[in-house]
Order: C-alpha cells, then structure tokens, then sequence
C-alpha cells in the first residue's frame, strides 16, 4: 500500500486540565455535544465543573485526571477526556469520558484520545478496569468505545446527570499490564 493511500492514524496528546481551558469547556456545552448527556449545562454548573476539573490535576493520578485533547503539529484544542474513580457494581474501577468538538468529529481523534486515556489510567494505578457508558442510542460514542478495544458488557441504566436514569452500554477495558 502506498503512502498516498495508507490510513495514517490522527495523533492526538493530552494535556492536564488547566485555568485556560474554560472556553474549552464552554464549546463542549454546546446542544450538539450534549443532546445525549442531557442538555447543556448552565453557567453556573460550568464553573463547578471547570473547577472540578482543574483541581483534578493537582492530585495523585490515582484519584483521576481530566485532560484537553490536543492535535500533534497544530496544537489545536480539538475536546476533551479523562477518567476518575468510583464504585461499580461493587467493584472499585476507573469511569472515563470524552469529546471531540464537532469540527473535529469523525477523523477518529476520539478513539485516539480514548485510547491515550486508556495508557494514562494504566500508568496511574488504581483499579484495574475503565469503563465507559454512552447511550445505547449514541451510535458514534459506542463505536469510539469499539475502535479503542473496549468490550460491551451490554446494557445498563446509568445515572447521568445526577437524577437522571439513561439507557447505556457498560464498556470496559483491563488496565492490567498490557490492556
């Protein structure tokens, strides 16, 4: 296969949440970024939110991280993901989340990001399992979860926002040496 024609993975890197990354934020609230999350959030709740997030990085990994996905060469911020402990099914595990701004969606930067969280959580320790739960009727987030290698232990009701039961698939992968 020539070079003309092979399918160059995008690179993506992650950079720990910080004060600048607000606007960031902002245009992840937007309608289409959250239709299946509930709706925007208000100002308010993107304040406690972009706190949350920025004093994720001043603590031990172990305790998660959140992290702005950047494209390799041009440094553009393209979304965001992380991941953070809690208690499933009785089990201590790690919940990640993502999202690619809509000018960037479908040249594969999420699965890539994901993918990246994957190697961040592993190197932090902790529990041994990531999960994801995007809606069952999220198809683009469901195959993000698919490309990254993680594996569908089938449908859940999840509680996001806080109050809300949504219909979701429980994703995960090993974090164990090696995925």
């Amino acid at each position: 296969m020539s070079d003309t024609t092979r399918e160059v993975p995008p690179h993506v890197r992650l950079e720990a949440w910080s004060d600048a990354d607000l606007g960031l934020l902002r245009r992840k609230n937007a309608p289409e970024m959250t239709d299946h999350l509930g709706g925007p959030e208000s100002e308010e709740k993107i304040l406690a939110r972009h706190g949350k997030y920025t004093a994720m990085s001043a603590r031990p990994a172990t305790e998660g991280r959140m992290f702005k996905v950047v494209l390799d060469g041009t440094g553009e911020a393209v979304g965001s993901v992380g991941y953070w402990p809690r208690i499933w099914q009785g089990e201590a595990v790690y919940e990640t989340g993502y999202g690619i701004l809509p000018e960037y969606q479908g040249r594969g930067l999420a699965a890539a990001a994901l993918l990246a969280v994957v190697e961040a959580a592993r190197s932090a320790g902790g529990p041994r399992r990531l999960h994801a739960y995007p809606s069952v009727d999220h198809a683009a987030s469901n195959a993000t979860c698919r490309k990254a290698g993680f594996e569908c232990a089938g449908e859940v009701e999840f509680e996001y926002p806080p109050g809300t039961l949504l219909r979701s698939n429980d994703w995960w992968i090993d974090l164990g040496s090696g995925g």
